[in-house]
């Protein structure tokens, strides 16, 4: 296998963590290990590189034996599927041995390890994440159509897409989220009609792994995708149908939260799924059909409907009583909330957006112990004239 292009060394190649790695696992003169996926991918646009995965041709009993003759620790992650992870002061990388799919049922595949880079890439998902590369940023495309799709910005399936889908039906969800993030243009014609016509199969997968990478999407913040513009997509498609069924312009303003979130620094999952339901939470809860919405993202959008029911948030006072009973979490997803559905405009919002971060929220000064201590008795008589002075202590603008 011959190098396409060689691109400049990038930081990651040249840390000692790295080259100790290398020396382990490729012997002189010969190419027994590569990077590959994500890393090369983002090395090529220019983008951050967060995850350091690495394809071999050691199977991994050789690739624990090789990292512990160089004293690293070698954690046997995924060794039924070929995965070991290497620990280098603190430093993780993934090393999985070359495969082959023996079987496949669309959700789990029995594999067979290879020495093929050529048969290992054809069993990848996307082109762009067959592409491969060593520490001297030789770049190695063994698809032939990786290097030419990630600079088209084409997000194509390997060979065939339906049976790289069939294969594994979550590659569909998949496949609209690195469009969102690394697609230019509409998404393939053809591509779409294959998720399509296989989505019904997502109902086979786990909850946990669909909503992996739903959330994926949800909190995609691309230039070109926003994540209503891919759920929009999705709708369109019949894929997971049931997350759209309250629809009545909620991607519209969906698109408008995760502007305002970008805007002003406050992307927050709870707010824009709250947005999907139309700021209705027992349509947040049907979601349940397909996702698993933990029980504190629900508690935030209860946060937020409440921070929404005190009233008019250009309103200091408002605003205040709703950081005082809400927090400052939900007061600002509040914000976030009234900016998309044009309920405040960007002076206001900049206005309420400096007290939120800035108003020092107090204590109430006043305790049970205080109204005993004044001759109340413990009980709901107490409770009661605690609530009271609360709230007129509230309406004074938080003064004893």
């Amino acid at each position: 296998m011959k190098s396409v292009k060689t691109i400049e060394i990038q930081d990651w190649m040249r840390t000692d963590e790295t080259r100790a790695l290398w020396c382990a696992l490729n012997d002189d003169g010969k190419m027994q290990t590569l990077f590959v996926g994500g890393c090369v991918r983002n090395a090529l646009l220019g983008a951050p590189v967060y995850d350091l995965d690495l394809a071999t041709i050691h199977t991994p009993d050789d690739v624990i034996n090789r990292l512990e003759a160089n004293h690293i620790r070698a954690i046997p992650t995924g060794i039924d599927h070929g995965t070991i992870t290497a620990v280098i002061n603190k430093k993780h990388f993934e090393i999985t041995t070359l495969r082959k799919d023996v079987e496949t049922d669309g959700r789990h595949a029995v594999i067979a390890f290879s020495t093929d880079w050529k048969e290992d890439a054809h069993r990848r998902d996307f082109t762009m994440n067959t592409l491969l590369c060593d520490v001297e940023g030789n770049i190695y495309d063994p698809t032939g159509q990786g290097i030419d799709d990630l600079d088209a910005r084409n997000i194509r399936f390997v060979g065939n897409a339906q049976d790289r889908i069939a294969e594994d039906y979550l590659r569909i969800l998949r496949y609209f989220r690195f469009h969102a993030l690394y697609g230019a243009g509409e998404p393939d014609a053809d591509i779409l009609a294959a998720c399509k016509a296989a989505a019904s199969h997502i109902d086979d997968l786990s909850r946990e792994r669909i909503t992996q990478e739903m959330f994926k999407i949800i909190m995609v913040d691309s230039s070109v995708n926003g994540p209503a513009d891919i759920l929009g997509i999705m709708r369109d498609n019949k894929i997971l149908p049931a997350l759209f069924e309250h629809d009545g312009g909620n991607l519209e303003r969906l698109a408008h939260v995760s502007h305002f979130q970008k805007e002003y620094g406050l992307g927050q999952l709870s707010c824009r799924l709250f947005t999907l339901a139309g700021l209705n939470l027992i349509n947040a809860q049907s979601f349940d059909r397909y996702l698993i919405v933990p029980k504190l993202v629900l508690k935030d959008m209860k946060a937020m409907n409440a921070a929404r029911a005190i009233g008019d948030l250009s309103c200091d006072h408002t605003l205040k009583c709703a950081l005082y009973k809400c927090g400052r979490t939900a007061t600002a997803q509040a914000l976030v909330i009234a900016l998309a559905y044009d309920e405040l405009n960007n002076v206001e919002g900049a206005t309420a957006l400096g007290i939120i971060k800035n108003w020092d929220i107090p204590n109430f000064p006043l305790s049970g112990d205080d109204l005993i201590a004044e001759g109340f008795e413990s009980g709901p008589a107490l409770g009661q004239e605690l609530a009271k002075r609360e709230q007129a202590w509230i309406e004074r603008g938080f003064k004893d």
